[in-house]
């Protein structure tokens, strides 16, 4: 140590091979930066203990500033490869690039970043009480504004370590009703572990698998707002892959194809067929998770005693086409140049840059205002529920904005009036009343063409996209209608 204290270039030098090190072995092991809890609190140990080393390297304040650049510098360079908003080029001129900033580099600087340079302070502090001449020296002040700022970080730590919990169904005595089902697991599926909650009053009811919307969407915390399908279901909410829970199944994305989505949502199926002696289970999906559930159906009926479809998507491409031109009727009904001239300059949908659709999509509920909408049932708050971890929650926004851009434009070619023209099972379309044009009128005509042993559309008055959740009293209500008429008994 004392011949590196020698020489302050020696003493550099070495810490910046300690920070290169580290920065390249986190871009190999974490490249989207920490995903998981555990890898969020290795991450902000280790970052911590490079900034001390550092620190007693350099004996000097400026490790605080160069390192940590260094680190960045070298951490971005070394996961070039990676793709999606959160670790492509910084662009902050729309809300989803700083949205994507924000979960995909502040996030990373709190939990990597803050802790260096904390332990690079302390670095400093150790080298002069080590005896390194010349160290600089930390004053009062710096020490208080130090204490307080490792105070945030052990809090930081304190939320991060906080697991997810799913609290079990009790009974009429407040303790866990015998004979049901509450938890969150982890499957593997398509070779990549994925998160699964289960919950049911009796595991002796039929199943009900719901599939979300997105792609990259969670509902996690939207099923749990209302507990009545648990009373006569044994329901089951997957976290898809590279969605929500599961985000950190995300890589290697270009095996995150539309093949493979469907080809989970059977082998999801498949376990819980036998993890509950069923022959056969319910699937709903909403929005996206209606696409994936109409493919998986086409592709194993057997499987499925009916189907049920909330908010169906018909095309996605043609969808996107009626909301640009409804987003652009708008801006120019109420005198909002900038969005209009936005709009057609970018052109109807689709787009290579994911970020351009929020011009075109993002505005749906100022042009479509209904009475009933209820911001509570839409991110970001669904995702503040205990099934969900501190790290979960912001896993929620980077997958919906890097798994959508991965499978997004793979669904552009879908259009089911000419590729889904009849199913073998029941089918059950849940339109709200105040479904945007878009989804409704193409649902509505998919629904003329299809064949099925038995199909039926149902209007919920009070309801937008998200029937399910709008009305979850009368969907519950629906759905025990449905397994009256369509329970196939083993």
């Amino acid at each position: 140590m004392r011949q590196i204290w020698a020489n302050p270039w020696l003493g550099f030098a070495v810490a910046a091979v300690v920070m290169i090190a580290f920065a390249l072995v986190s871009a190999w092991l974490t490249p989207r930066g920490p995903i998981t809890s555990m890898e969020a609190l290795v991450s902000m140990g280790t970052a911590l203990i490079a900034g001390v080393v550092v620190g007693v390297m350099t004996g000097s304040r400026l490790s605080m500033v160069v390192t940590p650049a260094l680190f960045m510098i070298v951490f971005e360079l070394a996961r070039v490869g990676v793709d999606g908003p959160t670790v492509d080029g910084i662009s902050l001129g729309t809300f989803y690039g700083v949205l994507a900033f924000g979960v995909g580099r502040v996030v990373h600087g709190v939990l990597v970043l803050a802790p260096m340079i904390l332990g690079a302070v302390y670095g400093v502090a150790l080298a002069g009480y080590l005896g390194r001449p010349t160290t600089a020296t930390v004053g009062v002040g710096r020490w208080i504004v130090t204490a307080i700022a490792t105070v945030i970080l052990m809090a930081v730590a304190f939320f991060v370590s906080r697991p997810a919990t799913t609290s079990p169904i009790a009974g009429s005595d407040g303790e866990p009703l015998p004979g049901s089902v509450a938890e969150l697991i982890t499957v593997p599926i398509g070779g990549h572990d994925q998160t699964l909650m289960i919950r049911g009053r009796n595991v002796e009811s039929p199943v009900l698998l719901y599939l979300a919307g997105g792609p990259g969407g969670t509902d996690l915390g939207a099923m749990r707002r209302d507990v009545t399908l648990e009373q006569d279901f044994v329901v089951v909410t997957w976290e898809q892959r590279g969605a929500g829970k599961s985000y950190s199944a995300l890589d290697p994305a270009a095996t995150l194809t539309l093949d493979q989505m469907v080809s989970d949502t059977v082998e999801v199926t498949s376990y819980l067929r036998s993890r509950f002696d069923e022959e056969r289970i319910y699937l709903v999906g909403n929005s996206w998770g209606a696409t994936l559930g109409v493919l998986a159906v086409q592709q194993s009926p057997e499987l499925f005693h009916a189907y049920v479809g909330a908010g169906q998507m018909v095309s996605q491409r043609e969808t996107d086409i009626m909301f640009w031109e409804d987003t652009l009727a708008w801006a120019e009904s109420t005198g909002d140049t900038g969005l209009a001239d936005t709009l057609r300059t970018i052109g109807p949908p689709p787009y290579e840059d994911i970020r351009s659709y929020e011009a075109a999509v993002g505005h749906e509920h100022d042009w479509n205002v209904y009475e009933e909408f209820d911001s509570s049932n839409e991110m970001p708050a669904i995702l503040f529920v205990p099934e969900n971890n501190l790290m979960d929650r912001i896993n929620g926004f980077r997958s919906f904005l890097d798994t959508f851009s991965v499978l997004y434009p793979q669904l552009q070619g879908i259009d089911f009036r000419e590729d889904v023209t009849s199913l073998e099972v029941p089918v059950y379309l849940v339109l709200g009343r105040h479904e945007a044009r878009g989804r409704a009128v193409l649902a509505e005509e998919w629904f003329e063409l299809v064949e099925a042993p038995h199909k039926e559309l149902v209007i919920f008055e009070h309801s937008g996209h998200r029937a399910p959740f709008d009305e979850p009293g009368s969907f519950a209500a629906l759905m025990r209608r449905i397994q009256s008429e369509t329970l196939v008994a083993p």
